[in-house]
């Protein structure tokens, strides 16, 4: 599948990644010099944005001022910064919402620019992708463990290619809250913890021990500060090895209380979640038979960096994520061209007067690529198919905002078009789909012979929600089958409030 070029990185042009962690929420800015995207600062606050779910999806009332204050925060040193250069992304808190778009739309305009929401398997390829931003680039076998806030991702991969994902529900802040949570700590509540924690990783440590690592790698805020306490007792120590692990847990469970802990390298802000953290550390350890663990300084911040960068030079992981999908899936790739092709001619025809950009050209040829995927199942009913693997399938590079809109643009290239999932999307998606969908169906009609033919002479036009397309009399007179389609469509397209008017000429 062919990309356009978009417009490259100008020298000086300044990028930023944001990270809505469930404890911390991060900000890297870059300055592009030299092809290289160079970091000039770094934000951090401790938000606990998870520790204020409940346990029906409820976000209380102090943990979202801390993130819209921190979020204004963050906003104000992104002033100016262009759209496409900011990319800030949500992990587990924000995934655990009930309603997820009421957090959502004051976060954005506190930040001032847009919030996706992200997997735990794709905060997991950022991750990777952060770490190993600062190792070499050999084809080495690594395993990246990073203890964040709600949420632990493994990964093993080679060289800079993550190869194997998991991401579980337990964090530093979860799995304090769910063993510790008034505060006592003692050695019974501490092996249950470990063996709660570790029936949890068995499900997939033999597959990670029988595909093997030479390097052992941990990020984040726990495993940091595990390294911190660990150097204060002993200087000569490099990272966080199990006998000092378990010297620093025995220390740790000599206490009575979490607000007692006293250890030299443990911060204030750190104190009310290292237990958990350390809970997880030792439960991957045990379970995943670790010996030593180094500490990167990287990790999701810098992930989301490089895949901005990737996505501005036409490196976006989102296009090979759909070209996997389309061979998984036996996609007729000549019908898919052929649909791509004449989106394509159509979007060109009416892109300036519906402020249509690049970025969406490249979202209608994703949707023409994978529009049949739903075939692999079953005809019937085939694009309510194909929108349910689009919305649940582990595509890299994709947040959960862009395969939701990936699936809209899928399930509604026919048949009757389904208002309420468009209406569903953020409105800085819903009016470019339902913009995007008059071109898709259109070509979706004019391909249904599935053979190589040129596009007659048209004319199409856009000015707002009306649509006129022009084709020459002599052709449609002798294909009485489009003519029905154009028909059914024009009363199709009136329920999103298009007005198509055809015209032959």
């Amino acid at each position: 599948m062919v990309m356009a070029e978009r417009e490259p990185i100008a020298e000086g042009a300044q990028l930023a990644a944001v990270d809505l962690g469930s404890n911390s929420f991060h900000m890297v800015v870059a300055r592009w010099h030299r092809g290289r995207a160079e970091i000039v600062d770094r934000l951090r606050e401790t938000v606990r944005l998870g520790a204020g779910v409940d346990g029906e999806g409820r976000l209380d009332g102090q943990a979202r001022l801390r993130a819209m204050s921190c979020l204004a925060r963050f906003g104000q040193r992104l002033r100016g910064f262009e759209a496409r250069h900011v990319r800030a992304l949500a992990t587990n808190a924000v995934r655990q919402l009930r309603a997820p778009r009421a957090f959502l739309l004051p976060a954005e305009t506190a930040l001032g620019f847009p919030i996706e929401v992200v997997s735990g398997r794709e905060e997991a390829r950022l991750i990777y992708l952060g770490v190993c931003r600062d190792l070499p680039a050999r084809r080495e076998r690594r395993l990246v463990i990073d203890i964040g806030g709600g949420s632990t991702e493994f990964i093993i991969g080679t060289g800079r290619e993550p190869e194997q994902m998991e991401s579980v529900q337990m964090g530093c802040i979860a799995t304090t809250r769910r063993f510790f949570a008034d505060g006592q700590i003692s050695r019974k509540r501490w092996r249950e913890a470990l063996i709660e924690l570790e029936l949890v990783l068995q499900q997939f440590a033999a597959d990670f021990r029988k595909a093997g690592w030479t390097r052992a790698i941990g990020s984040s805020g726990t495993i940091k500060a595990a390294a911190e306490m660990i150097a204060a007792r002993d200087p000569r120590a490099e990272g966080i090895d199990r006998e000092h692990l378990e010297e620093l847990v025995d220390r740790v469970l000599r206490h009575d209380r979490i607000e007692a802990l006293k250890l030299r390298g443990l911060s204030e802000e750190r104190r009310p979640v290292i237990l958990g953290g350390l809970a997880v550390l030792s439960a991957a350890f045990s379970a995943l038979a670790i010996e030593r663990m180094e500490v990167s300084q990287s990790a999701m911040r810098e992930g989301i960096l490089l895949d901005l960068v990737g996505r501005l030079e036409s490196r976006d992981p989102r296009a090979a994520s759909i070209e996997g999908l389309a061979q998984r899936f036996g996609i007729d790739s000549a019908q898919a061209e052929r649909v791509r092709r004449v989106a394509r001619t159509l979007f060109e025809s009416v892109c300036a007067e519906w402020s249509l950009a690049e970025e969406h050209g490249e979202w209608l040829d994703w949707a023409a690529r994978l529009h049949e995927v739903g075939l692999a199942i079953a005809h019937s009913q085939h694009h309510v198919h194909g929108a349910y693997l689009l919305e649940h399938a582990d595509l890299p590079g994709f947040s959960r905002e862009e395969q939701r809109l990936l699936a809209t643009l899928v399930r509604a290239h026919r048949r009757s078009v389904p208002v309420a999932m468009l209406a569903a999307l953020p409105e800085r998606q819903a009016e470019p789909a339902r913009r995007l969908l008059v071109l898709l169906r259109l070509a979706v009609l004019f391909c249904r012979n599935r053979q190589d033919e040129a596009m007659p002479p048209f004319e199409l036009k856009a000015h707002g929600d009306r649509v006129r397309l022009a084709l020459p009399k002599a052709w449609l007179a002798g294909r009485s089958l489009t003519r029905a389609d154009l028909a059914l469509e024009r009363e199709e397209l009136a329920a999103m409030g298009i007005r198509l008017e055809i015209v032959d000429d």
